[in-house]
């Protein structure tokens, strides 16, 4: 792909030719930041990105590196730091290990060359002079010398540069816009879910929809659905899977209720075997699956037109009394209460949990009358279907980049 004023073969260069190695040494501790390479973010603090010390607290060896020059890591895990040519562009200067290739340009329009660079064209470069038993291993050990030995197609109209570079900056402006509205849309959501439903040694919420004053009622878990875990890893094994067809029943798994998908399938048993002895563990349109595996706390409703199924050891079955509570509503007061229950035992963890059942079912809850359920559980989807299609508007623009990314560089 190509803007339709340019016209004529790109030039093929060595890296060498327009760009200058740079082993200028932190020598006086000109910079006490430490940076590393984030394949996501670029150049980095090492302490705040990964959230420790670094490997030595004495830089006074290490590259100084200042705003718009690159780094390289010669040698890394293949997948792991994949397109790791990285520009400083969040610091007036860093220190960087003598591990990395650092360089500045000499010519080329620098934000052309930057996106060049996120397009990966120079990668196969890379591969093919990288040492053969170490591509073999998994790393790619690249050597001073032949990296700048690589060879890159480049325009050799610096205005077809420009042209370029701006059109990337304005894609990825449109790209962080749409992040950023996303993430408030989001921030909005958990606000919101701490006003519309009553604190802890409260009764009302603090915001309510016209027309609803009075108390919420306390309900037990065990009260609002049934509950079930599926079997033990020993009544679904591999060797009992057989291909898809009218005599076998699907197997729902982790993905479906991470990927909100219930047609991702990828294992089958014996409907014969199900009807003897996974009965209990039957899941059809309407049930509600919870990963508690991995993922933890990703909850799903099945829809009416899936096929039936049965769940297997790392998922949860949940199938709620909808004459007490909205499904909805259930779904996102079970949402709250697994956040809560990290919260207070997850020990700084990140991971969520799922409590056990003697814990669960006793667990006390305040759930307003039904009317009132209805309202929010209304608005809450309204709100998860505008971010939805956020979300969607945000991989489809990520998307349109790594198209245009590996069209339009030779």
């Amino acid at each position: 792909m190509r803007f339709l004023e340019f016209e004529g073969e790109w030039v093929c260069e060595k890296l060498s030719d327009f760009t200058e190695r740079v082993t200028r040494k932190n020598t006086n501790n000109e910079t006490e930041l430490p940076l590393t390479i984030s394949s996501k973010d670029g150049l980095v603090d090492q302490i705040s990105y990964f959230n420790k010390t670094v490997a030595s607290k004495d830089m006074s060896g290490y590259y100084l590196l200042k705003r718009g020059e690159y780094a390289y890591n010669k040698s890394y895990s293949v997948g792991y730091s994949f397109g790791s040519i990285k520009r400083l562009d969040r610091y007036a200067m860093g220190a960087l290990s003598t591990l990395y290739i650092c360089f500045t340009l000499k010519k080329h329009n620098t934000d052309f060359v930057n996106t060049y660079f996120d397009s990966l064209k120079w990668y196969h470069e890379i591969h093919m002079i990288s040492a053969e038993g170490a591509r073999n291993h998994g790393l790619l050990n690249v050597s001073t010398e032949a990296f700048f030995e690589t060879k890159h197609w480049l325009p050799k109209n610096i205005d077809e540069q420009e042209k370029i570079a701006k059109f990337f900056q304005l894609l990825e402006y449109r790209i962080e816009i749409q992040q950023k509205l996303l993430d408030a849309l989001k921030l909005y959501k958990r606000g919101l879910l701490s006003k519309l439903f009553p604190q802890k040694g409260e009764s009302v919420p603090h915001y309510r929809f016209t027309g609803f004053m009075d108390a919420w009622e306390q309900r037990k878990f065990e009260d609002l659905a049934d509950y079930k875990k599926g079997p033990f890893g020993s009544a679904i094994t591999k060797d009992m899977f057989v291909p898809k067809g009218k005599d076998s029943v699907k197997v729902y798994e982790q993905q479906n209720a991470i990927n909100k998908d219930w047609s991702l399938e990828r294992y089958f048993l014996p409907k014969e075997y199900v009807l003897a002895k996974l009965k209990s563990f039957e899941v059809y349109g309407g049930d509600i699956i919870v990963s508690c595996a991995g993922t933890i706390g990703e909850i799903y409703e099945i829809p009416e037109n899936a096929d039936t199924g049965v769940i297997n050891q790392a998922l949860m079955r949940v199938r709620v009394n909808e004459d007490i509570v909205n499904k909805s509503m259930f779904i996102i007061a079970f949402s709250n209460m697994i956040d809560e229950f990290t919260r207070t035992h997850s020990n700084g963890s990140a991971i969520k949990n799922i409590p056990p059942f003697a814990d669960l079912k006793p667990m006390q809850i305040l759930i307003p009358s039904m009317p009132e359920q209805k309202k929010i559980s209304a608005y809450f989807c309204h709100l998860d279907h505008l971010i939805t299609l956020h979300q969607q508007k945000y991989s489809k623009m990520q998307s349109i980049k790594k198209f245009m990314l590996q069209n339009m560089f030779v």
